[in-house]
């Protein structure tokens, strides 16, 4: 049996992590200065209603974070995003729009709802049809950014209503800095074997529904929120889990970590925590490796849960809720109508709209709570007519959380993976890498545990 690991960070993929060594027969100890466990997943039940103060849910496309859901008997809890309820606005001269139906990500896959739609305008539309004739680039370009790859296919108005606004509301990102290679990569295959977005997405779809034998809600959480992932994981490897509150304050080969003053032994190290805390650690003895982490960007996001009396909000709430592009936008980034997403999370007497504002180099983090619900309810008034006040309100703050995966950071994280190699035992997981949902974390703490395992 291999020896003691040392977890630091006590989130998704540091809890991961934990659960697979447990199952492994790998003792190991957890250190996060936080009094409980789950990074920015956290959940709250206020006056009946469950608030997620972080993700909401995972992508059931990716298979990781049900894997581990059914591993740990959860099977039973999950629900999905009310599908055939899913229509998303984009607000546009002060209203909401919605986005026309068949739309993928930003590609259109219908030409009747993209031509009727106002979201953009006709030369745009003209634009869009003509793409289907694009042909693959004898010379693929590099990486580039988001923006530069959207506006070389559709046009500049589809950057900022489609893939500005969808893009702020996943990555908290600007698509003039995040990489396409990193972000959009399946589209980015798609343009080299194809040449046109649309004529790859349907062919694509195509070959999906003829192998499919029924469809998958695109999201998928717990009836008792993510907060019961954590909990049951960490029960779970609790026979082989110590969990230490407090601060990891240096890190030296071989491998021993400095927590709340005293010195801990370890045959592995996982470092769960953001990249630039993760650098910090490394930089007295892989000084090239810390500078590499430290260049992962990362945005603020914070979330304003709004809780109504249902027959005090008169909009019909007849969707998944509303992104803001840059264009139009005050403070809020998106907004979703929690009820009308999933049920078993809101009593049909109340109505929750859950806020999002942040993103690069917004200050909103620094506001009091009372200025951020102020702010959230003129706008809410302005879109959505709601005149009523809340009957609570729960802000969340989550400063530096969001990974930015700007231009380049393929070639980065391949620099990473090679000087973290003259490293043996030392593991990286986490957001910053190589996927920032919660299946990505949870395949990275996995892949840790399983190759700490094997040594």
């Amino acid at each position: 049996m291999s020896g003691r690991v040392v977890i630091i960070g006590g989130g998704i993929s540091g809890v991961s992590a934990a659960y697979y060594l447990a199952r492994a027969g790998v003792p190991s100890t957890l250190v996060e200065r936080q009094s409980r466990l789950g990074g920015v997943i956290q959940t709250e039940l206020v006056d009946g209603c469950l608030i997620e103060a972080g993700p909401d849910s995972f992508l059931a496309a990716k298979p990781w974070a049900l894997d581990l859901i059914r591993e740990l008997g959860l099977e039973g809890d999950v629900i999905g995003s009310n599908d055939h309820l899913r229509v998303t606005y984009v607000v546009k001269r002060g209203r909401l729009v919605p986005l026309p139906d068949g739309l993928m990500m930003m590609v259109p896959t219908r030409v009747l709802p993209v031509l009727l739609s106002p979201l953009v305008s006709w030369k745009t539309k003209v634009r869009m049809g003509l793409e289907w004739f694009r042909k693959p680039a004898v010379c693929p370009a590099g990486d580039r950014s988001v923006a530069e790859f959207i506006t070389s296919h559709y046009g500049q108005e589809a950057v900022d209503y489609l893939a500005e606004p969808l893009l702020a509301g996943v990555y908290g990102g600007d698509p003039e800095r995040l990489s396409v290679s990193s972000v959009l990569a399946r589209f980015l295959e798609l343009e080299a074997r194809y040449g046109s977005l649309t004529r790859g997405v349907l062919a694509g779809r195509g070959r999906a529904q003829k192998s499919s034998t029924e469809p998958v809600q695109l999201f998928q959480t717990l009836k008792g929120g993510l907060s019961q992932l954590v909990r049951a994981a960490v029960a779970a490897a609790a026979t082989r889990l110590q969990i230490i509150q407090g601060n990891a304050e240096a890190l030296e080969p071989s491998w021993r970590v400095r927590v709340n003053g005293c010195w801990i032994e370890a045959t592995n190290v996982i470092l769960a925590v953001p990249a630039y805390e993760a650098g910090a650690l490394v930089s007295s003895f892989a000084p090239e490796l810390g500078s590499v982490l430290s260049q992962v960007e990362y945005s603020s996001s914070l979330t304003i849960a709004l809780g109504y009396e249902r027959r005090a909000v008169d909009h019909p709430l007849s969707g998944f809720g509303f992104l803001v592009p840059k264009k139009e936008r005050r403070k809020l980034v998106a907004c979703t109508w929690v009820g009308t997403k999933f049920s078993h999370r809101v009593p049909e007497n109340r109505a929750v709209l859950r806020c999002f504002v942040g993103g690069p180099g917004h200050a909103a983090v620094v506001e009091t709570d009372s200025e951020l619900v102020a702010a959230a309810q003129a706008e809410l008034r302005d879109l959505m007519g709601i005149e009523a006040k809340p009957l609570f309100a729960r802000v969340s703050r989550w400063p530096r959380s969001m990974a930015q995966y700007t231009v380049g950071h393929q070639a980065r994280m391949e620099r990473v993976h090679a000087l973290a190699a003259h490293w043996p035992g030392l593991f990286l997981v986490g957001n910053a890498y190589t996927g920032i949902g919660i299946p990505d974390c949870i395949r990275m703490g996995k892949a840790a545990a399983e190759a700490i395992a094997r040594r």
